[in-house]
């Protein structure tokens, strides 16, 4: 797929952009949803999130493109400085590249990057999200980092495998025509 690093970094942002989405999607809708709904005592997350004054990030509520930006940031980081690299090293060390067939080491790639990337943006995302409000506890923190790891990873798994990186791999493919 990518042959050099401009190829790297665009696919990597490619990647980001709709990870960061669906992961601001699932996490508000699917894992915070009812208890946002139930803390601003409304029907449909959206107008909780709207009367909370947007999501509670860092200490204070900020506007949920916000959100997406900060995590943008922080995941396009991450992905091009240890997710990249370290998944590619981890699938090299398994699978011979030039004898393993394409899938089987796309998949290895894409297992690695989950395993790299879900417990170190769920780290963050312990920072970004923790409870400030509460006072600051280590056991808490990792806690929610722990919480978080469990409650992503399946959904980082089977969305990368089956639904992100299909859809990232045919938009690469159409900005650079390959086949």
């Amino acid at each position: 797929m990518p042959q050099n690093k401009k190829e790297r970094a665009i696919f990597a942002f490619i990647t980001v952009f709709i990870t960061v989405h669906a992961y601001v999607f699932y996490s508000l809708y699917v894992i915070n949803g009812n208890t946002l709904m139930a803390l601003a005592k409304k029907t449909s997350v959206i107008s909780a999130i709207n009367s909370l004054g947007g999501v509670y990030v860092f200490g204070q509520y900020l506007p949920i493109w916000v959100v997406v930006i900060v995590e943008l940031c922080f995941a396009y980081i991450c992905e091009m400085l240890i997710g990249q690299p370290f998944s590619f090293k981890m699938a090299c060390k398994n699978f011979d590249i030039k004898k393993t067939d394409p899938v089987t080491f796309e998949t290895a790639v894409i297992t690695s990057t989950v395993a790299i990337m879900v417990p170190l943006m769920s780290f963050i995302a312990s920072w970004l999200y923790y409870p400030y409000y509460m006072g600051f506890n280590l056991f808490t923190l990792l806690a929610n980092w722990l919480k978080l790891i469990c409650f992503n990873f399946p959904f980082a798994y089977f969305t990368q495998l089956f639904f992100i990186q299909p859809c990232v791999r045919k938009i690469f493919k159409t900005i650079f025509k390959r086949n």
